[in-house]
């Protein structure tokens, strides 16, 4: 696979993800999909890990408070908050509000990393801002607001897990970073888990063709393989290219969505995709050129 074909694939497996939510509503809790799903995961990098002899960086006293962190926010809690958001929501207004993430980035860089937006970045996060407030208004006390109110409240935590993975030791492998989230959001899952079963909150898990389509499409591709080839871009690419391929994915949940009779694309979510994806391509060009 070339690097460009890899990012994408990655394209393809994040653009996906809403509608995958979307279907799993009914047939799996969020909480169980995702806790399923890292394992499947696990098991995925596990081969890996083992066959190079990983295992001693990955369960190191040194990172393992990392790991756990990355593991609690970058994984557990987030992808169960944005799964039980599409019980509320449509997957098209679900990935045009992630890229609220763009902007938890720039906050978290400048107050623990140092890193301080430039003019330019910011005017790109103010076009960002505006395209999710067109949405929040316009979805406002309707019970999609629910939903999307729940994504763009989670978001900082993607960020704070990749905030916290920066600080993790330069040689680490990608592959032991990916084998750490998902193994190390399993505590925080059992903990949700155990909650869900103390407060009486059912259950459900229906095992038919769309309940294991939807789990294997989480473990094996979003929690597995997506990780795998969105190293292999940036390593090759241009970080700005690949972004700027990544940072499109709402198009491709949006297009699905409408296909799949999941959603009525309206007017508004038009003006909040063209305005939120162009200021990340705005953010991410500005990055380049300022060398970062």
């Amino acid at each position: 696979m070339t690097p460009l074909l890899a990012a994408w694939v990655c394209w393809a497996i994040v653009g996906l993800s809403p509608i995958a939510g979307k279907y799993a509503v009914g047939v799996i809790s969020p909480a169980v999909l995702v806790c399923l799903g890292t394992v499947i995961g696990v098991l995925y990098f596990t081969p890996w890990i083992t066959r190079n002899r990983k295992w001693g960086e990955l369960l190191s006293p040194k990172t393992c408070w990392k790991f756990l962190f990355i593991g609690t926010f970058g994984t557990a809690l987030p992808f169960t908050i944005s799964l039980i958001a599409l019980h509320y929501t449509t997957p098209g207004n679900a990935a045009i509000l992630q890229q609220s993430e763009l902007l938890y980035s720039l906050l978290f860089a400048g107050i623990f990393l140092k890193e301080f937006p430039s003019r330019q970045q910011l005017l790109g996060s103010a076009l960002i801002v505006a395209g999710v407030l067109i949405i929040l208004v316009k979805e406002q006390y309707t019970p999609r607001w629910t939903g999307d109110l729940l994504i763009v409240g989670s978001t900082w935590m993607l960020q704070a897990g990749s905030t916290v993975a920066k600080k993790l030791p330069q040689h680490l492998d990608y592959r032991v970073i990916g084998m750490a989230r998902n193994l190390f959001a399993l505590p925080a899952l059992a903990v949700i888990l155990a909650a869900m079963w103390v407060w009486g909150e059912p259950f459900v898990l229906k095992p038919n063709a769309r309940m294991f389509a939807v789990l294997g499409y989480t473990g094996l591709f979003k929690y597995g393989l997506a990780m795998v080839v969105w190293y292999k871009a940036i390593r090759a690419l241009d970080l700005s290219k690949v972004t700027a391929i990544y940072l499109s994915y709402p198009v491709l949940s949006l297009v699905i969505s409408a296909l799949l009779g999941l959603e009525s694309v309206s007017t508004h979510q038009f003006a909040g995709l063209a305005l939120t994806l162009g200021g990340a391509y705005w953010v991410s060009l500005t990055v380049k050129k300022e060398g970062h």
